[in-house]
Formats: C-alpha cells, structure tokens, sequence
C-alpha cells in the first residue's frame, strides 16, 4: 500500500527512483511524485495518475542530483489528485516527505500548526507530519524528525530530505515496512527489496520504532528514542529475473503459472518421503508446545483469509485440535478469549499486512504462542513471532495474491500433519497424505492445461455483472477465493457460499443465463453438490463445474466442465482454485481490466 524509494551516492538519482517506483506501481498508483536535491535546492514534481504520467514531466538529461525521494500513491486522506500526491513539503519549502501509513491524531496537529499560521495545501494527513517536522527543525533533520515522530500517533514509514542538508536521507518506520539497500557508495531507501533489486541484494530491514540516516559515506541506526541500534545485511533471496514478465503479458498470468514449481520450492527439504515426516525447522524449537495445543486460532485478510479456512478444515480433520479463524481485522477489537494453550498463527503474503500484526501483537499479549505463516524473509510478522515457517513460493507482484495461496495452503497442510501425527495418526496414513501432497505439483501442470477452455468460458460470460460460486466442505473456501479473484480483477459482483445454503436466500438471484460456478470434485459431499447443481440448472444458470478427472457424467449437468486430477479430499483446493483463477484472469483481460493494478487496491495493505 503505496511505495517509498529513495537514493543517496554518486550516481543520477532520478533514472534509479523512476525505475524503483515502476516496480512499486503495483503497491500503489493513484498518484506518483519525486523530490530531488541539487546545489542546496529542492525541486518536486508530482502528478495525479500512473508513473508514466509523471515520468513525461521530468527532465531527465537535465537533472544531476544524486539524493532524491520518490513515491507511488494508494489514497487514504484527500482524492488522488496533484496536489495530494507526495512528497509533501513544509511551508519554508526547504522539506519534503514521502510517507507510507496513517497518522491518527493528524487533525488536532492540523489545528495546533494553522493556529501557528501555517497554511495547508492538501487534505493528507501526511502534510500534517512534514508542516510538524518543519516547525521542529533548528538546523539538524534527524532531531526534528525523531521530535516530530515522538509526538504523532499511528502508522509510517518515511524518507524525508532537507535542502539545507543536501546528501542525506532521514528514514524511520513504525508500522510500515523500510529497507535500507546497501551498494558501493551509495545506499538505497525502499518499502519493497523489488525497487532496488536491479542496484544491490544486501538490505537492512528496520524495524518497528528505528531510524536511519543515510549518506554516500555510510549508514546510522538507531531507535527513534536516539539508542544505537546495529543491523544485520541480509541478502534478499529474490533475484530480479523473478520479477520481470518473462515473456507474460501480466505478472498474475505468470504467477498462476509459476504455482507447479512454487509448490515445488515451498516443499523442498520438508518433505520427506523415504521417512514418511514432514520437516519444519522453523517451527521445531516451539514443536512440543504447538503438539500439546488446546486450540488454535488462525487470523488473516482477505486471501490469506480464505487459506486460514482450508488450514481450519485441515487442523481439525488431520491434528483433530480444536480450530477456528478470525478476520484479523476484528479480533483486535472483540476483546478475544485467549486460554491456556492456544496457538495463533497469522498468514499474510507480505508479512506486513496491519491489520493482521495487530491481531498478533494483541494474541501476543494475551499469552498465545504466536507462529507466522509469511512469504516475505525479514517482514514484520516473521521478526515479531516465536516461530514460523516462510512460504518460499518467490516474489508475488500481482495484486490478487495466487501463489501465495496455494503455498498458504501447503504449508498449512504440512503443519496439520506434522501435528496429526505426533497426536493421533499412524505412520500409514501420513505417508499417504505425504505422497499425495508431493504430487501436487505435476497435477497442478494438468490443472492448467485449462486456460484456453477457461477463456472460452470467460468470453462467453465477462458481461454477466453476477456471478455465484458454490462449494461444500474444503471446496467452501475455494469458493470464497474464486469469487473474490473474480471481484477484484474483473469488477464483477461475485458471492462465493457454501453450496448448501444457497437455498437459503441466495437461489433467489439465480436467472436465466447466471453464471454459477460448482466446484463438484469427487469427495465426501458430491452426491450434494450434484443435488445443488441441478436446483440451479431447473432455474436457467449457467453451470460451470470444476470436477474430478474422469467424471463424464457431470457433463450432462453442466454447460461447462474443467476438470482436475484426483488427489486426497484435504488437498484438492491446491488444484480447484487454478481454473477459478484461470476464470478470473481471462475474464479480466476480456473487459479490458488492468490486471495487475486491479482499480482501488493495493499489494499489501500497511494501514488499518
């Protein structure tokens, strides 16, 4: 949710932020902005729009900074629109300021500071922060910066600069993620490692309630109360080819496609067939106490959500451990009953999703071992639990997450039986769970092969503005997931139920024509799909099924079949989602949609 890069060394600084916030367009696009220093003079530019629209304002022959600050725009306070883009400066206009997050108490500041006399150009709440910050400073950034931070309450990561400081970059965050990229002589500032890739691996994550102050000559951490802090260099496990096209016409194209060896790496080294065991080093040192769970509370948003309902299905039918899953949205607020024994486990794709790190500061707090279920090396829920385990499905840059589902998914269901069988299942049965999850990758090969007959059926139904999505047992989630992908890409109103419930009021949408997609696998609830499928078709929907490799006779039910290798009840949602995906992929690009910046989201949403 919104992109922060910024750079300090030898080189131009405006080529290296124009290509950082391409790579960060996907994080945020309503507006986009740079702030340049040269001579002691700060030149900003910013524009309402994509990053190309800005990137036709700028002088690039002309401009010879080597410090700068840049910034991609998802709207939060004030319109989309030039004057709210950022960076936002101070009134002496010495100033600027690039901010992801949300300051709560901006409004009584904004009455402190006009009572002052200083006058406000935008409805951001982030002009509030700069206009503080410039009041506050007396010749040094970085004390103005840390008085400033100390009063406000909220969310940020910034990147400031001063005309009178040329050189320098103050960064600090709390709530939202900031790296620092360490080059050769120079250092980078960014809220994602994609923007900064192409320049170095090596990265400093801060963390929450830390500063840094960059220059060509080095880098300084410290805590926003002044305590030093020394960082680790890490080094990014992606590699920039991982996010380019490759040949795609959309990053979620690619990303669907990329799920069979996504699998593959997300299982490398966990499990193991010849022992019938699944491996999961981070979590080995907490293992007694994860076995002993009295319940388990998984908490998540929006698809990440959707994989926490698989992994309740999957606890309580393999670890036989009491399960539920909250929005994490809502379980900070609910004041939630935390007994002995509980183990919560937050899933998030960036690993830095707000709402979810507060749901987990707030199980934390209340004496739940806290575990992580994230994709991203170094993000704050992986720093801020006892324990988990990384996905390793490589970078996601799509919007609507797919890889990372399914990777939320398998590991979930490594989880489930690493648990089920130190509480209750044999050694057969796990190694059959296990074999068949090993196959899942070649499987999922064949579920693709559904993307041209996916299309067809996209074509033909795109400019149907309703959708229905119906699945029992594990395929109910599946259903959620296809319909959201539907709804976020394509702008179709999609409703994804448990199929048995839509004769409890939904069966009153269904027309002639309405598509209304069964996920209808083999399993323990077919013969009740089937009998859902047909009330739809005796009121004229369209029947598009996801079924079992083999099943001819759904045929005779469906206008549509795409159909999916056998696997284990537990695993199929890893393959009934891909034709969902498919789905909403081709009909996206049918309507003219833009994919991979789907209108009014953003990648990882770092506000509440």
């Amino acid at each position: 949710m919104c992109g922060i890069v910024g750079y300090v060394g030898e080189r131009r600084a405006l080529p290296l932020l124009i290509e950082g916030l391409k790579r960060l367009e996907y994080r945020g696009y309503d507006s986009a902005g740079v702030a340049m220093m040269e001579d002691h003079t700060l030149q900003v530019t910013k524009s309402a729009g994509r990053v190309a629209v800005l990137e036709q304002m700028l002088d690039f022959d002309g401009s010879k900074a080597t410090t700068g600050i840049a910034h991609t725009r998802w709207a939060t306070h004030g319109a989309p629109n030039d004057a709210n883009a950022h960076p936002h400066t101070d009134a002496s206009g010495r100033i600027a300021l690039v901010h992801n997050g949300i300051i709560e108490n901006y409004t009584a500041f904004k009455k402190y500071l006009e009572q002052k006399g200083v006058v406000f150009a935008t409805e951001t709440d982030t002009e509030v922060l700069v206009q503080l910050i410039g009041c506050r400073y007396k010749g040094n950034l970085e004390k103005a910066v840390r008085e400033a931070l100390a009063e406000i309450h909220g969310t940020f990561g910034i990147a400031v600069v001063c005309s009178e400081e040329p050189g320098i970059i103050v960064a600090a965050r709390r709530g939202s993620p900031l790296l620092i990229g360490v080059g050769q002589g120079e250092y980078l500032v960014a809220s994602d490692a994609s923007a900064i890739l192409a320049h170095t691996s090596q990265v400093a994550y801060l963390s929450d309630n830390e500063m840094a102050v960059i220059s060509a000559d080095g880098l300084r951490t410290t805590t926003l109360d002044n305590i030093p802090v020394t960082k680790d260099i890490q080094e990014v496990e992606w590699t920039l080819d991982q996010i380019e096209l490759a040949g795609h016409d959309h990053f979620m194209e690619k990303e669907i496609f990329e799920q069979p060896e996504a699998m593959r790496n997300c299982m490398r080294g966990r499990v193991d067939l010849g022992e019938g065991k699944v491996h999961l080093g981070g979590i080995a040192d907490v293992a007694r106490e994860i076995t002993r769970a009295k319940r388990i509370i998984l908490t998540a948003c929006g698809t990440a959500w959707h994989a926490g309902l698989v992994g309740e299905y999957l606890f309580e039918d393999l670890g036989r451990i009491p399960t539920e899953v909250e929005y994490a949205s809502e379980f900070r607020y609910r004041n939630p009953v935390i007994e002995d024994g509980t183990v919560v486990i937050a899933i998030s794709q960036s690993g830095e999703t707000a709402d979810t790190l507060a749901a987990l500061s707030e199980a934390r707090e209340r004496g739940a071992l806290a575990l992580g279920v994230v994709n991203v090396v170094g993000s704050s829920i992986a720093r801020e639990t006892d324990a988990g385990i990384y996905l390793h499905v490589g970078p996601e840059i799509g919007v609507a997450s797919t890889k990372a589902f399914c990777g939320q998914v398998a590991v979930l269901a490594m989880m489930a039986s690493y648990m089920g069988r130190r509480r209750h299942l044999s050694q057969s049965t796990t190694q059959e769970f296990l074999e068949a999850l090993a196959r899942i990758p070649e499987q999922m090969e064949q579920a693709l092969e559904n993307s041209d007959q996916a299309k067809t059926i996209a074509e033909a139904c795109a400019q149907r503005e309703n959708w229905l999505y119906l699945g029992r047992g594990y395929q109910y989630p599946v259903a959620l997931e296809g319909a959201l992908k539907l709804k976020e890409i394509s702008y179709i109103h999609a409703e994804g139920l448990p199929a048995a419930e839509m004769k409890h009021g939904p069966i009153a949408l269904i027309n002639d024509g309405m598509p209304v997609v069964f996920i209808a696998t083999q399993g323990s609830q077919y013969e009740k799909i089937i009998s859902n499928i047909e009330q739809v078709r005796a009121r004229g929907g369209r029947v598009i099924a996801v079924a079992t490799k083999g099943d001819h006779g759904i045929t005779k039910l469906a206008t549509d079949v795409l159909y999916v290798p056998h696997t284990l009840e537990p695993l199929q949602p890893l393959l009934t989602v891909i034709p969902l995906q498919l789905i909403a992929y081709h009909a996206a690009v049918t309507r003219g949609c833009n994919v991979d910046k789907p209108r009014n989201l953003a990648k990882s949403v770092t506000v509440e």
